[in-house]
């Protein structure tokens, strides 16, 4: 996980699978960075080949609690077996997801 500011947006970038153990991982430093302060945030899924209910769950708690800070969260990037995953479990109803960076700082600032 790498974090990187993007003028007032913070960008979050995940690598590898969001499986139990990837999840586990990242799940603390994660969710300090995503939810801990308002913010603008967008989370870099370019680099994550796998995404299991448990990656779900950090995603839509994270995006929930900066939402009730009074900030926004947006997925971008996803490769597309991780997009499908968002789309079929119902996530890309709940946090707004991009096709790419570029259109996900769009989401960001409108």
């Amino acid at each position: 996980m790498t974090v990187s500011l993007l003028g007032d947006i913070k960008r979050i970038s995940l690598r590898g699978r969001l499986d139990l153990l990837g999840t586990q991982a990242i799940d603390l430093p994660f969710t300090a960075q995503a939810a801990g302060e308002k913010a603008l945030v967008l989370v870099d899924l370019t680099g994550v080949d796998f995404m299991a209910s448990i990656g779900l769950r950090t995603l839509i708690t994270s995006a929930k609690a900066q939402k009730a800070r009074g900030g926004r969260m947006v997925l971008c990037g996803a490769p597309p077996l991780v997009a499908q995953v968002l789309v079929t479990s119902g996530v890309s109803t709940m946090i707004p997801v991009a096709a790419d960076e570029n259109a996900g700082l769009a989401l960001l600032r409108s």
